[in-house]
């Protein structure tokens, strides 16, 4: 049988193959959103989520093309109590597939006590298929050691764990512990890292917050994390690693890298780049990191800090590679296999 060209096939049918219906989506340059600290991307087949910090709501956009996030409609799926210890201060929230269902892990405050004291790590439920839609269910706080704020959560060896940043004394250190669900932690809980290190030290605090788990392609662990005061134009992202067959419970195994790992680039006009989160492209092939800066000096730890997105790589050895922070006139191609 002989079978008439593909364009005659769509010419019968009524449809054009032009060659705008079949180019690849249009290349994109940061920032993604005028604002957004905190971002956060995370992604289920062909569809991308996104959240940042809003301060007084949680807010999704969904959208299969994170290059034209402007585009994506914001659907707000939560808003605080009036009154109780997550009714203010909502900050850095993470959207993770869990088992079938979609959790929210944010951080809020006690209303009249906007403090360190008086911080957590709260989680929503939503067992629908798309979490811009559905009930979602308060799970409450998580049950940490300490006060603290950035949560995520990640699996490993079939086990979740939870990561986030405690405040000890006059410090904000990494703790981890096991999780029983998504909702419950286990123990022990333990802290795996301190602010030791310059890069950790600057704008006034000894900081160590954003924790965000990175699974190697040899089977490596790593934990990137937002080092110094949001405040300082030297915000930058530090990281631990842990060997493969390392159990992530014991402190010993995480090691330290001794520089910042991205970090402000003042001849791209990036500066503060940091609170970080990790996504890959449809197909796979791809590993892209998301975060927040400014574009230029000086600009503190405002709504001005901006979400942005772009590729990174593996070395020889396994570790990643994150690059420049690349400036706003620089065009990327999306992420691969969109469709």
């Amino acid at each position: 049988m002989i079978r008439p060209p593909f364009r005659t096939i769509m010419a019968t049918l009524g449809l054009s193959l032009s060659a705008a219906a079949i180019a690849a989506p249009a290349p994109f340059t940061n920032p993604l959103l005028p604002s957004g600290p905190d971002p956060w991307i995370a992604r289920e087949g062909q569809d991308f989520y996104f959240m940042s910090t809003q301060g007084n709501k949680l807010v999704i956009r969904k959208t299969r093309n994170p290059g034209e996030m402007h585009a994506a409609t914001p659907v707000t799926v939560w808003t605080p109590p009036a009154h109780g210890p997550n009714a203010i201060s909502v900050w850095a929230p993470e959207l993770h597939r869990i088992h079938g269902s979609w959790f929210i892990y944010y951080t809020a405050a006690q209303d009249g006590h906007d403090d360190d004291d008086h911080r957590g790590i709260f989680v929503l439920e939503n067992n629908g298929p798309d979490p811009t839609k559905g009930q979602w269910t308060d799970r409450g706080q998580l049950k940490t050691a300490h006060h603290g704020i950035d949560g995520t959560v990640f699996e490993h060896g079939g086990k979740l764990y939870f990561v986030y940043s405690p405040y000890v004394g006059p410090e904000s250190d990494l703790a981890i512990a096991p999780m029983e669900n998504p909702w419950t932690l286990g123990s022990p809980e333990v802290i795996i890292a301190r602010p030791d290190k310059p890069f950790e030290k600057q704008g006034g605090r000894q900081i160590l917050e954003g924790p965000e788990f990175l699974q190697g392609p040899k089977g490596d662990l790593f934990l990137t994390y937002s080092a110094s005061a949001c405040w300082s134009d030297d915000y930058a992202l530090g990281m631990l690693h842990a060997a493969p067959g390392s159990n992530p419970l014991d402190p010993k195994v995480w090691q330290k890298a001794p520089n910042s790992v991205f970090h402000k680039d003042a001849a791209n006009s990036v500066y503060a780049p940091g609170h970080n989160g990790f996504f890959t492209s449809p197909d796979g092939r791809e590993n892209w990191i998301v975060y927040h800066a400014n574009p230029a000096a000086n600009m503190k730890c405002t709504a001005a800090r901006s979400p942005r997105m772009q590729r990174f790589t593996f070395d020889a050895a396994g570790r990643p590679v994150f690059g420049r922070p690349v400036s706003s006139k620089t065009k990327l191609a999306p992420p691969s296999g969109m469709r």
